[in-house]
């Protein structure tokens, strides 16, 4: 296994910079993403990794050896492209054989290993249009890990792939490489990818380095509103911070105030509401009931919202009486008492839209100028008119601006 270190790493062309001054530390057997828009130079870092091209400037270290100017086969790091690249008048034995020979190998314990680990032994004899686009993906892994890398390099292995396959076949990429315990760098666009299979990753912009961390850190504690919008749907809202009290943070927004667990002692933010997190109550709905939306299965029993409760003396605004037909739902926003917590914010809008997405729905709902998300799981049908929208403050991310 291999520790990679890229030190001020930076790939100019002509006036566009394509790197600019990466700096990265990936741990030896790590599946480490690169993720990122279109053109943020993350296939840039990846072919400059595997010494496909010489960077203008900077270092890259395997293992505390300096191979930036290093050819690619002696590096010993390995690239598989979107395009799988295989022979097609040579059987999967054949091909990942000649993968060997090109390095001057030709050992059959490690072409059987090889097709061991990605379970490929039954179609070893096949050609590979007789291989299903998935199958054809493992193919070339087991070419790529015969030769035993130091690194193994994957520029969007599954973008040819459909999404049920892509699902799929994340799942043996990640056991394939933990096998295996090769240091792994993945480059991809598609966030859902990072989130379920990554170790770590690094969220790309312009060529820099913009947050590293563990997908649920990156998630959950983005450092600017691109990461956060980046990482899945969000809620942005800009603000200004008014107050502290309790340890808690208020802040002025187009919706209302908001509370916040943490967040910048003052001046203007943008505060960030994941849709999962919102619980969400229409009228009808009874004094102590389910909320028809909330965090996800998984979440902590107290990060999801309850029944909502009277509003405590104190907070500005007068509650409306509640609607025909509303039980225990006081329509008026404000940081309310709810359940056995002490608060959580309410928020009062109007549906404007509906969308069934499966296992879950998604709201769009209006309030003031602002067109907030949120995700009802599992998926509430016909929502209409006005709903209350309750979250707590610790599930508000609030960043700097």
């Amino acid at each position: 296994m291999t520790r990679l270190r890229i030190s001020e790493l930076t790939q100019t062309y002509g006036a566009t910079r394509a790197l600019n001054g990466v700096n990265l530390e990936i741990h030896s057997g790590e599946l480490f993403f690169l993720l990122g828009p279109s053109g943020c130079g993350k296939t840039t870092l990846l072919r400059t990794i595997a010494g496909l091209q010489l960077p203008s400037s900077g270092r890259i270290l395997f293992g505390g050896t300096d191979v930036t100017a290093v050819a690619t086969q002696k590096r010993n790091a390995v690239m598989c492209f979107q395009g799988y690249a295989l022979w097609p008048h040579m059987s999967v034995r054949e091909n990942i054989r000649f993968g060997l020979s090109v390095r001057g190998g030709c050992g059959e314990a490690q072409v059987q290993k090889a097709l061991d680990l990605v379970k490929m032994g039954e179609l070893a004899d096949r050609k590979p249009q007789e291989l299903s686009g998935g199958q054809q993906q493992r193919v070339a892994l087991a070419r790529a890990l015969a030769v035993q890398p130091a690194c193994l390099l994957l520029d969007e292995p599954l973008s040819n792939l459909d999404a049920h396959l892509r699902q799929e076949l994340r799942k043996e990429i990640r056991r394939i490489c933990r096998e295996a315990g090769i240091t792994t760098v993945y480059v991809t666009h598609d966030q859902k990818e990072a989130l379920s299979t990554a170790d770590r990753i690094a969220v790309m912009k312009d060529g820099r380095v913009v947050q590293v961390g563990t997908p649920q850190a990156l998630y959950c504690a983005p450092v600017n509103a691109f990461v956060a919008e980046f990482m899945g749907p969000t809620n942005l809202i800009d603000g200004e911070v008014v107050s502290r009290k309790d340890g808690q943070v208020h802040i002025a927004t187009g919706v209302g105030e908001i509370v916040a667990a943490a967040a910048p002692a003052s001046g203007s933010v943008t505060v960030s509401i994941r849709p999962e997190l919102i619980s969400l109550f229409a009228q009808g709905d009874a004094h102590g009931a389910s909320p028809a939306a909330g965090a996800s299965s998984g979440a902590p029993a107290d990060r999801v919202a309850g029944a909502p409760g009277a509003i405590p003396e104190g907070i500005r605004g007068t509650p409306a009486a509640a609607s025909p037909g509303a039980t225990g739902i006081r329509w008026a926003s404000g940081f309310v008492a709810a359940g056995r917590r002490v608060g959580v914010n309410r928020l009062v809008g109007t549906v404007v839209e509906d969308t069934f997405l499966g296992q879950s729905s998604e709201h769009l709902v209006a309030v003031g100028s602002e067109r907030l998300s949120v995700v009802s799981a599992p998926p509430r049908h016909g929502l209409k008119g006005d709903v209350a929208m309750e979250f707590a403050p610790a599930d508000v991310v609030v960043l700097e601006r």
